[in-house]
Parts: structure tokens; sequence; C-alpha cells
């Protein structure tokens, strides 16, 4: 994942160093309990000798052991050195220029990405398009259809990464090929690293990456050669540490890492893995400690203020979550080989809380700028974190694993616990993140939702308040846009529009940047309820979102709108799966606007005061009802949204008012079991009728089961009368009468 945005939450404050001596980083070494702000005096820092970043003696002495024990271990290392073997026999060929940004790497027609076809020439290839399919080829002269560009960016990362490889064959084995073939090529790029022009990810110059078009991309490549360069630093002559150091290390770092400050961000923690390690292996400690304790910038300022209380990296991405891991873990990681503790307890909540924000599947949602993230391909990432804090909760997900991936074979535990059996879950909450989940069963089988409303997540946040996310019976059935490429069209033109989201929309405008807060959250007689306010998404209207799931095939929506004047307001809802049945309608033209340009095949008909029904098949043998109660005027407009491509279409509902305050009132049934559901006013303490705005009585009846919700989330002294006939009051946001 690459970034585009950039958070601006640059906050200077106090430095308050803590200089603690650690026990070097051998067996017996461990990581202080709640410690997050350790560093050792830069004046009298030691570090040991090399390797000291992604292993150091007793790691080696641990990855020989893992390899003659472990046949996990072994099958990845065999890999590794048969990879490493060949490469000896292949002649070193940087290219001839930097790389492209990946993200422009997508199909400019469709949207989307690309792959690889034969190659035509000297670095230049045939680009796939999966939709059609059809092929293009590369315009280098044009950052946005640069293709080859992206195969050159991939072969640096490759040549770093055979640094890496024969750095540890040589580490291992004492084979001092592989330690010459490493020095052959660093010193390759000795002699080419700063001939290739800065570039940025629009093809301007002077400014961006090398060897990449952004520094984020140099910054991982700049560890992994950091990295390799460590394993075999020892064998280097002082020339050639020389030559590597001021020739391609310290100008990528001065040229086109250390002059972008991001202040709280994913990008600055790449960043600071790179300037630490280079810091690391030359022995600088004003790197060091710039990477570590940069009042603004580093480590110590991105765990206080980038984590969440709740272990949720800020920018409310699990994708960038893990990425953001991905780039702290290098620097923890040799800070730790180098006797300084930064597995302190704020970076071991970023791995507990994916465990709690996952669906029963085991996998992340994909709000904001993410994918899907299954846990079960992260798994390596907790092959460290059990390394360094031994958490039971780590087990079972590594369990899944095939134990087969790097961080496995190099820090993996030869004596895991039994897996065991995952903790039960239910229905929680985590105001931190924003984040309120409903869920009725346990396991794969089990039906969950996901309700949004934490911090918007800065550049790579989403207009979506009170959006959510709807898993059941092993699947995701409503599904939130995620994020395409950020080169593609569709990035704008659907992901970062409101209309993208299973939420509000006014006046055809995308929702402004907010913070939601929940009202209420729990459960009532079985019935597990969450009641949201989105925050100020648009001046004068407050929307409140209560969810209730009665059971795991029925979940109820009130949805319940007050404006300071009439406006249009659409509330939209997506389903994976085809429409079944429409009723019947007219044609309807979606405005030309970014997010509506993408609703296609819309046809339009009214609520009858009885309501509507609607059914979409989710796949063969499963449809699904979706129930409009009936009231206030309505169009229901019916047509398709968007997923991966703009031939990968799900069917998508929008239910339009012109009003000022309202409720919609709607159902979702798994089981396609009818539902009957209507709203009724109620009376405050004086006998006054409050607007269903402000609080109403949704009745629903379905396969001969019958519930009354009376949601108030004002919590006004409203009237009840329970089934008896007993007249009482009450002031809770949701009861059951």
């Amino acid at each position: 994942m690459r970034c585009q945005h950039h958070l601006s939450l640059l906050r200077t404050l106090a430095l308050v160093l803590t200089l603690t001596a650690f026990p070097g980083p051998g067996p017996g070494a461990k990581a202080a309990a709640g410690s997050d702000a350790t560093s050792s005096d830069p004046a009298s820092r030691q570090l040991p000798a090399h390797p000291r970043l992604l292993l150091n003696a007793d790691g080696v002495a641990e990855l020989k052991q893992r390899i003659a024990t472990q046949p996990w271990a072994r099958q990845s290392w065999d890999e590794l050195a048969k990879a490493a073997e060949k490469s000896l026999s292949s002649p070193i060929e940087l290219p001839p220029r930097g790389g492209n940004w990946s993200h422009n790497y997508v199909c400019p027609t469709h949207g989307a990405r690309l792959s690889r076809g034969r190659q035509l020439g000297p670095w230049q290839w045939e680009h796939i398009c999966p939709v059609g399919p059809h092929t293009l080829q590369g315009d280098a002269a044009k950052a946005t259809l640069d293709f080859d560009g992206n195969t050159i960016a991939e072969a640096h990362a490759r040549l770093a990464q055979q640094i890496v490889n024969h750095g540890l064959v040589f580490q291992v084995t004492g084979d001092a090929r592989h330690a010459r073939q490493a020095r052959e090529i660093l010193l390759a790029y000795v002699k080419r690293y700063r001939s290739y022009p800065l570039h940025d990810n629009q093809g301007k110059t002077g400014h961006g990456g090398r060897v990449a078009s952004q520094s984020l991309t140099e910054a991982d490549w700049l560890i992994t050669f950091t990295q390799g360069a460590d394993l075999v630093w020892a064998t280097l002559s002082e020339a050639d540490r020389t030559a590597v150091a001021e020739q391609v290390l310290r100008p990528a770092l001065q040229e086109v890492i250390l002059p972008r400050r991001l202040g709280i961000h994913n990008i600055q923690c790449h960043h600071n893995s790179a300037i630490g390690l280079v810091g690391f292996l030359l022995g600088d400690n004003q790197l060091i400690t710039r990477a570590i304790d940069d009042p603004a910038n580093g480590y110590h300022q991105q765990m206080r203020q980038g984590v969440l209380s709740d272990g949720m990296w800020l920018e409310g991405s699990s994708g960038y979550h893990f990425f953001t891991i991905a780039g702290l873990w290098p620097l923890t990681e040799a800070a730790h080989n180098c006797g300084i503790n930064l597995y302190g307890h704020p970076l071991q909540t970023m791995w507990d809380a994916p465990l709690s924000l996952a669906m029963p599947d085991f996998v992340l949602p994909n709000f904001n700028d993410s994918s899907t993230v299954p846990l079960v391909k992260q798994a390596e990432f907790y092959e460290l974190a059990w390394a360094r804090f031994q958490n039971p909760a780590y087990a079972p997900l590594l369990a899944q694993s095939d134990r087969r991936s790097r961080l496995a074979m190099l820090y993996g535990a030869t004596n895991l616990p039994p897996a065991g059996q995952m903790e039960k879950s239910g229905s929680r909450n985590s105001p931190a993140s924003g984040y309120a989940i409903l869920q009725k069963g346990q396991g794969p089988a089990a039906t969950w939702l996901c309700i949004k409303y934490g911090p918007h997540g800065g550049g790579h946040g989403h207009p979506d308040k009170n959006n959510f996310i709807l898993y059941a019976r092993g699947q995701v059935v409503a599904p939130d846009a995620g994020t395409h490429a950020y080169g593609s069209p569709l990035h704008h033109a659907w992901d970062q529009t409101t209309l993208a989201h299973n939420t509000l929309t006014a006046n055809e405008e995308s929702q402004t940047p907010a913070t939601g807060k929940f009202i209420a959250f729990g459960t009532e007689r079985d019935v597990d309820y969450a009641t949201i306010e989105a925050g100020p998404i648009y001046s004068g209207v407050k929307f409140l979102r209560t969810v209730a799931m009665l059971n795991t095939n029925l979940v109820v929506f009130v949805d319940q709108i007050a404006s300071d004047h009439s406006q249009t307001f659409d509330l939209v809802y997506h389903q994976m799966g085809t429409w079944e049945d429409l009723p019947t309608g007219e044609t309807w033209t979606p405005p030309a606007k970014a997010g509506y340009k993408c609703f296609t095949g819309t046809t339009r008909r009214a609520v009858s005061l009885a309501g509507l029904t609607l059914q979409a098949k989710i796949a063969k043998d499963w449809p699904a009802t979706l129930t409009i109660a009936g009231g206030e005027p309505t169009d229901i407009i019916t047509g398709y949204g968007l997923l991966k491509t703009t031939a990968d279409l799900v069917p998508m509902v929008m239910q339009r008012r012109q009003t000022q305050n309202t409720a919609f009132l709607w159902a979702i049934s798994l089981d396609s079991s009818p539902v009957s559901l209507t709203g009724e006013p109620v009376a405050d303490a004086a006998g006054t009728l409050l607007p269903q705005a402000e609080a109403v009585l949704v009745k629903i009846n379905t396969s001969g089961e019958h519930w009354e919700l009376l949601v108030n989330p004002q919590q006004k002294n409203v009237a009840t009368r329970n089934s008896a006939g007993t007249a009482g009051h009450t002031t809770k946001v949701l009861s059951l009468p």
C-alpha cells in the first residue's frame, strides 16, 4: 500500500527522555512491562558488533537452530537459499532509471489493477487489464501511463532483497560467495544511485525519490538495502563502507527522506526506520536519536499520538494499521538488537486491537482507504509479536498459518503453546477508534455488523459517518467501498464519495469530515443495539442511527434526521448479489456528480403507505429481503454500485426524501422471511406527540415473532405502555415496552 495524502497533525511537545539501561537482546532479554519511552543516552551508547539490524549474533545462532529443528523454518530457508544460489549465476543488472508509483499501475479506463504480460524489449513489457481483458503498453513520458516504471520499481526492491538473502546465507553458512555477491550489488548502487533523477508520482523532477517516485517507497527500499548491508558489513573494506555510506545511504536520507517531515503518519514510521537503521549501521547517534526521540516525528511521538487508546492506528484503516506496523518493526527490532527497548505497551496494543475488530472469519473490514485484511495473511507480524510479548491470544492465529513467512523463519517461536479455541466474542464497542460491533452467534457462521463513527482518519479517511458493514454466514453481505489504487479514476469518483457507503448523503454532496459519537450501546431483552450520532457531517443536520440486531437473521435500522431547513436526503444501502424481481419502476437518471455517476441501471418507484419490500439474492439459494416502512413520501431508487472495477457491480438502493425532519425505518432479513415494519408516534410526559425524528415506536412482525422497539436517542421522558396495558414513562435510548 502506498500513501497519497498526508495528515497534518504536527504537534510539538516537550521531549522527555527516560534514560533507562536495558539488558542485551539475548534469550533472557524481555521488553519492560508498559514501557513506551526507553532509550539509551547517546553520549554513552555503545553498539554491538555487526550484524545488529535484522539479526544480531544471538539471532543468527537462533536462526541456525530453528532451521535445524523446525520443518517450517527449514522449508523457508531452503527456498531462500535456493533463490540466492540461483542469483549467483545471474549478472547484476540495475534498472536504467527509477521506478513509478504503484498506484499508477491501473487501467485508465476501467480503474482495475494491471498485471505484467510478455516482455517486449529491454525494460519494456505488455500490461494486461482484467476487464475485457485487453492489453496496454506503457508511456514513460507520462507518470499515469508509465506502466513499465512499476516493473522497474519491483526490480529495485528485488535487488535490495537479494542483498538481504545473500547476507543471510553468508551469516548461516559462512559461504563467502554470497558476501561477495551482496557486495557487488551494494557497489553497483554506489555507482548508479545518485545518477537516478529525483522524480515524483506525477512525473515531475527535482523532488520525490531516486529509485522510487516518493520518499515512502525510497524509505522501504533503503530499509531493506541497509539490513542487507549490515549482514555483510564486516566483510567490506573501509573504502567500500565509506562508498556505500556516502554515495547511497546518506544521500538517500539527506535528499529524499529527511526533508519530508510528516508528523504523526504511517509514512513517517517508515521514514523513522530508514533513518534509524542507517544510524545503527553507521554508528551515527544523531540519526538514531532523530529516529527515536524527535519531538515531532520520532518513534515515541508516533506511539503517543498515533496509537489510539484501544490500540488502533489513528487513520482508521485496517490496511494502514498493518502498513504502519510494517514501518515500525525494522526500527524496534534493530533497537532491540542494540540494547534499546522500544517494545512497549502501545506497540503491543497495535497487535492486540485487530483481534477484537475482526469479522467472525478473522478478516478485518475495509473501512477508509483499505481493502479487507485477512489476519492470517498478517500472521508473520504476529510471529515477531509472539517473540517479544508472548500473548497467548496470538496462538490461535499462528496455528492457522503455515509459518513459512520470512519473519517466522527469523523470529518464530519453537515452543508455541497449543492453539486452543478463539475466545468467544459478542457485541462490543470501541469509542477510541469509533467502531460499534453487534454480533450474534460464534465462529464464521455468526452475524456481525460494525458501525463506523470514529475519527475521520486524515488523508486516508472517507466521508462516511454512520456507515456500516454487515457480515453473515461466512461472507460480507453489505460491503464498504474500501479503496481502489489512488491512480485509479474510481478512487475519487467513487471511493471518496459518501454515496459509495451505507450511510446518509444530503443535497447530493458528500459529508464533511467529522467525528461521531456513540449515544448508547447495549442489550435489551436479548436485542443488541447501538445508537450513534454522526457528528457535524452537514451544517445544521443531526443524523442519529440506531441499529438493533434482533437475531442472527434480522437487523432493524432507525435513521433519525433533524435539519434546520428542508433538504434532499439520500439514504444508501449496498448489498452483495443480484436484484430479484424488482417492483416496477421508471427509469431514473442520476446527476452528473461524483458518486452518482457510478450508480447505474437505476429505476425509481414510490413507497406506499404499507411500505415496500425488495429482494436480492446474495448467493445461490440465499435470498435476502429489504423491508422499507411506509409513511412519508419517499422515492426508492434501485440500481447497481461498484466494487473492484466498472464491471464488478452490486445491488444498491437509495431512499430519497425532500424534508426537514424525518425518520427512515427499514430492516434486513437475511433468511428472506417477510417482515412487517411500522412506526408509530410516541408522546412525552405532557402528552404531546413527538416527531419521529426525536422518538418513535417501531413495531416488527416476522415468522410468528413480534418486537416493539421504543427508540428515543434524545432521552426524552416519553410515555410507554407494556403488553399488559400498564402505563409508564422512560428516558432510555432504546427499550422494549
